[in-house]
């Protein structure tokens, strides 16, 4: 009988042993949500999410997002989630403000937490920014400013005005033009296209109508410049109309060789993906994002890195790309 319950003992604490042993080498997941799914600024970003799973031992990677451009969708989805208990979230946050409730309870059950375009988020370990929002957003302006002759009325669109990088986008630009071009005029600023092309044509439109003298337009989404672009190829007004926004070169081709858009610029997508897992795992690993870091992706190669508004750091690029008629053909995405 003693050996029968001492065979059993042993076999029970070899199970208890090889049981933690599996434990251990449980994967780590890592899930990224994006504002919108089906859009090719999205599809592009987890590109970078699959890729940094696919070459990252013990870690499972998946990208997952709303079918509309919807805050409260979006919270659902990170809901669910931190339900789930994942190892850790990345997310690209619709309004930063609707998600602080859910992210620090993410955080209270030891979820690593890693945000992107919302420098503005408290309850984050780390914000993960391209490039300085405000500077972007100036650098914009200037191009527009050149098209247009440093004179003119002009308007500017975003996504939602509660997207925290295209509002600071449209601030930089409207920002710099009071500072350096007193003859340019800005009307009705950051007008909502809901990061829809659709409405992006019907806003901008509206402007045309309300703005006949209107000499140009700023957009953020990367589909705002497609939206500006069809309105104003409708109505023929390429090379009378000027307009810079963000963008991606496959979708503003045709409104680049048309002479529709003057211009876009962008950050990849697919590296922002990356950088966003690649910090999520030092997160999980236990270790922090430090200033100088060099990330192993173009334009992250020597990150800034500074106290956030909350508990966690901005860590801050410098990837962003220009790009017109001329040069557009080089960016494959």
């Amino acid at each position: 009988m003693f050996k029968k319950s001492a065979c059993a003992v042993l076999v029970l604490s070899s199970l208890g042993f090889a049981g933690a042993l599996f434990a251990q080498g449980k994967p780590q997941n890592i899930v990224t949500v994006v504002k919108i799914t089906g859009i090719s600024w999205f599809n592009r970003m987890e590109v970078g999410v699959k890729e940094f799973g696919a070459s990252t031992p013990g870690v499972t990677t998946q990208q997952i997002g709303p079918a509309q451009s919807d805050a409260a969708q979006q919270q659902r989805l990170v809901e669910d989630l931190v339900a789930k208990k994942v190892d850790a979230i990345a997310v690209v946050s619709m309004d930063p403000p609707t998600l602080e409730p859910v992210l620090k309870r993410a955080m209270e059950r030891g979820i690593k937490v890693v945000t992107h375009e919302a420098d503005n988020q408290k309850n984050t370990m780390a914000d993960i920014e391209a490039f300085d929002n405000t500077a972007y957003g100036a650098r914009l302006n200037d191009r527009l400013a050149a098209c247009m002759g440093e004179s003119g009325k002009w308007t500017s669109l975003v996504g939602s005005l509660g997207s925290q990088s295209q509002v600071q986008w449209a601030d930089g630009g409207a920002g710099n033009a009071t500072k350096k071009y007193p003859k340019m005029t800005l009307v009705d600023a950051k007008n909502e296209s809901a990061n829809d092309a659709e409405k992006a044509y019907s806003k901008a439109k509206e402007m045309l109508r309300k703005h006949p003298d209107l000499k140009g337009f700023q957009g953020s989404s990367s589909l705002d410049v497609l939206g500006i672009g069809r309105a104003v190829e409708e109505a023929g007004l390429q090379g009378k109309i000027c307009v810079y926004g963000t963008g991606l070169p496959s979708e503003a081709a045709k409104f680049l060789e048309s002479g529709a858009v003057g211009g876009i610029a962008f950050w990849d997508p697919k590296d922002a993906g990356i950088v966003m897992n690649k910090v999520a795992k030092l997160l999980l690993d236990g270790k922090q994002p430090t200033d100088g870091m060099d990330m192993g992706v173009t334009g992250y190669n020597k990150v800034q890195v500074k106290k956030g508004p909350g508990v966690g750091v901005i860590v801050t690029g410098q990837a962003w790309v220009e790009v017109d008629k001329q040069n557009y053909k080089k960016y494959a995405f």
